[in-house]
């Protein structure tokens, strides 16, 4: 008998790629993966935990999946946090946390074709910091870009955040393992590689001598990736050698998304941030005195416990300067368990959403100012097409500038010279060059 799965992901690029890790293992048991809003005959939640509103749609999803009356799976970073929160929902079958993910379609299958359902759910979390990297690997993906695990865990103890304890302590996948995964994923048509992780740049400290630069130079030869991207990155972890060895990488894409939470000194003291506001420029001005057109995109958290109007300005100013192509601009929100919470200071909802409408009209402006910039009209660039509507392809040159082209042609998942038409208010057109 066929049966059919449907799996809901919460949250980062690393749950993303564990939910397709999931599905490939159900696939290799001969279950159809469907959409989650499909009936099924099983479903899986892989939850997030990074907000108190993160923890608010991880039980909204669940229960809209237990009104359909079939066995419910929940993993992932709530589940490690609050198994008891979920086991109050009735009709939840199974919880593990953030260990064992791949070994929930073996469970399941058994709990499935046995029939061996129990009427309160099973708990299933370990102790997160004893566990071990999970060995886990994807052998295709539905899109051009691939994001590829290969650390897990943090240990910054940053004040607001709550990850640590759901993630547990920094563990990295083997090298041998991911060289064969990207090998893998070359084969099957993939042309570029993200790098990711809870703290991607702590990989290899578990591991000895290697680190993130040693396996970026080993994936950069493998034939077929001609593009390796990385997922964020700490301010605090980039220093002279890592960027010396990464400009002279000709795979490696000159963008950088860097963790960067706020541009005030006071408060990054406040959060525990490993860095200073003045630190983590020089890191910003380090890479681009060695790598031509490098572009930055960034996190930004406003209206943090205690947050002045002038550390606020701070932000604003620290944005101008450090010209982001883009910014992901969060208000700071109350998470239960983290030090912050206690803080004193907390901000008006109004007040933070205001910062944020403020430092969004930056952001949009120094954006459109810096593609302006880096993709003049009739210049020539390199594009990764990755989606097509059937009259254009969009795609990103190297540094992370989206640019679409005019096309009869589904070339997804092929890399083509533009011709640079138009660069109206940050939008970028151009025409195609080469052709296969």
């Amino acid at each position: 008998m066929s049966y059919t799965v449907g799996i809901y992901t919460l949250g980062c690029k690393v749950s993303q790629y564990e939910s397709i890790a999931i599905s490939e293992r159900f696939e290799a048991l001969g279950y159809k993966v469907m959409p989650f809003e499909s009936e099924c005959d099983i479903y899986v939640i892989n939850t997030c935990t990074v907000t108190a509103e993160s923890d608010r749609k991880c039980r909204q999803i669940i229960r809209r999946a237990t009104s359909r009356k079939k066995p419910v799976f929940v993993c992932g970073c709530y589940s490690q946090v609050a198994p008891q929160d979920i086991a109050k929902i009735e009709g939840v079958t199974y919880i593990s946390g953030n260990y064992n993910k791949t070994k929930i379609p073996d469970i399941a299958h058994k709990m499935l074709s046995e029939r061996s359902f129990q009427s309160s759910p099973t708990i299933d979390v370990c102790d997160i910091d004893s566990c071990e990297f999970e060995p886990m690997c994807i052998k295709s993906a539905p899109r051009t870009r691939v994001y590829v695990k290969i650390e897990d865990g943090c240990e910054s103890r940053c004040t607001y955040c709550i990850i640590p304890a759901a993630r547990g302590k920094i563990r990295s996948k083997l090298p041998e393992d991911i060289l064969s995964e990207v090998t893998c994923l070359a084969k099957s048509g993939v042309k570029e590689v993200v790098l990711t992780g809870i703290e991607t740049a702590s990989y290899g400290k578990d591991l000895g001598k290697i680190r993130l630069i040693d396996i970026i130079e080993k994936i950069a030869e493998i034939d077929g990736i001609e593009r390796i991207r990385l997922g964020s990155l700490d301010p605090s972890s980039i220093n002279e050698d890592f960027v010396i060895r990464a400009s002279k990488e000709k795979k490696l894409c000159p963008h950088f998304h860097l963790s960067l939470q706020s541009g005030s000194s006071t408060v990054l003291a406040r959060m525990k941030r490993k860095y200073n506001a003045d630190q983590a420029m020089a890191k910003i001005d380090l890479i681009r005195s060695y790598i031509k057109d490098a572009t930055f995109t960034t996190d930004v958290m406003v209206g943090f416990p205690g947050e002045t109007p002038e550390e606020f300005s701070e932000s604003i100013e620290f944005a101008k300067k450090a010209r982001f192509l883009f910014m992901h601009i969060f208000p700071y929100s109350k998470r239960s368990g983290t030090l912050a919470a206690k803080y004193d200071g907390q901000i008006e909802e109004s007040e933070k959403h205001r910062r944020v409408n403020e430092l969004s009209a930056v952001r949009d402006t120094v954006s459109k100012e810096v593609t302006k910039e880096l993709v003049k009209i009739g210049c020539e660039i390199d594009v990764l097409f990755e989606t097509y509507d059937g009259e254009y392809l969009k795609g990103h040159t190297a540094n992370f500038i989206e640019i679409k082209a005019p096309s009869q042609y589904d070339m997804r998942s092929q890399i083509h010279t533009i011709k640079v038409t138009s660069n109206d208010n940050g939008i970028c057109i151009g025409e195609i060059l080469t052709k296969n």
